[in-house]
């Protein structure tokens, strides 16, 4: 060090008072979520442990895919049952966490039923995995049918953010039914974060779906979509207004999200609000802004503000 060289004086970031206005608001915070029971503790379930838990079950799905580099078929079964009998042992810890944390938010007693409804919600989730996995089959191959660019159902599974988000969709979905809807939505987070593509784990989604290139996709909680439909990037599913409670917060689970019967084609930049129909068939075009149900057959797009009814084939 130079003789000439300054030492930099001591920082003072004031931090005795920063800490104790921290303090107050965190004070303030926790008084108002254990009057209006929002708030349910520490202990919580965690993204990362969740995140590896996905992992490992979707490796489990598609062993060959998404499994490790090194796995021969002679040993699918063997990694299969070993990376499931961990994953949902991990994932048994996490919904006695959500379970617990629910029990507290709503003010309830200690409840000693808990760990034995998260032995039957994992139990569940597990005996589901077979139809989820088939029902995956078909959306990888609805992606392969319905891209012209892709050279083989393995690359959809590898290298498409669609169905990456779509498997992520299907877990979700199945735990969200069985009660762990925390987990559930910290699932689909983790896809949308990855992806770009929002889909909540409430949404009803059938078989044969397909999000072609995808980022900016959003699908509400309420969306109902049925089989083989097709919607490209930027796509909206959302809802048009909420309901108000007197309360002045917004009620929960209505249902204010669109309905696609079969076989819709929803292309990019399209939005579509509020809990309307759009008819087997139709197909949505570019940026269009829909706030009504069309009939089956519709042809909607941006130029035109009527839709134009497929003719009847014999």
């Amino acid at each position: 060090m130079s003789k000439h060289e300054i030492l930099p004086l001591p920082a003072d970031w004031e931090l005795g008072r920063v800490v104790g206005e921290l303090r107050e608001v965190r004070r303030l915070w926790r008084e108002s979520c254990a009057r209006n029971h929002e708030c349910g503790g520490r202990e919580l379930p965690a993204p990362g442990p969740i995140r590896d838990i996905v992992d490992g079950l979707r490796g489990a799905l598609f062993p060959m895919r998404l499994g490790p580099p090194d796995l021969r078929q002679e040993s699918e079964d063997f990694y299969v049952a070993h990376t499931l009998d961990s994953a949902l042992h991990a994932l048994h810890q996490q919904v006695l966490l959500e379970l617990h944390y629910t029990s507290r938010q709503l003010g309830h007693e200690p409840d000693n039923t808990i760990e034995a409804r998260a032995v039957n919600i994992v139990k569940s989730f597990a005996a589901a995995l077979p139809k989820v996995r088939s029902l995956l089959d078909t959306d990888v191959r609805a992606a392969y049918n319905g891209d012209p660019a892709a050279h083989s159902v393995d690359e959809i599974l590898l290298c498409y953010p669609g169905a990456q988000a779509v498997i992520h969709y299907r877990l979700a979905h199945e735990l969200n039914k069985l009660g762990a809807s925390m987990i559930a939505r910290i699932v689909a987070e983790l896809a949308h974060s990855e992806t770009g593509i929002d889909i909540h784990p409430g949404a009803q989604i059938g078989s044969g779906f397909f999000i072609d290139h995808g980022t900016g996709v959003v699908i509400g909680e309420t969306a109902i979509i049925g089989e083989r439909v097709r919607i490209y990037q930027a796509v909206t599913l959302g809802a048009k207004r909420f309901k108000v409670g007197e309360d002045g917060v917004l009620e929960k689970g209505a249902p204010r999200h669109p309905i696609l019967e079969d076989d819709v084609v929803v292309y990019a930049g399209a939005t579509i609000l509020g809990r309307v129909t759009i008819g087997k068939s139709s197909s949505i075009g570019g940026n269009v802004w829909l706030t009504r149900s069309v009939p089956p057959g519709s042809v909607i797009t941006q130029a035109s503000s009527h839709h134009e009814v497929a003719e009847d084939k014999p």
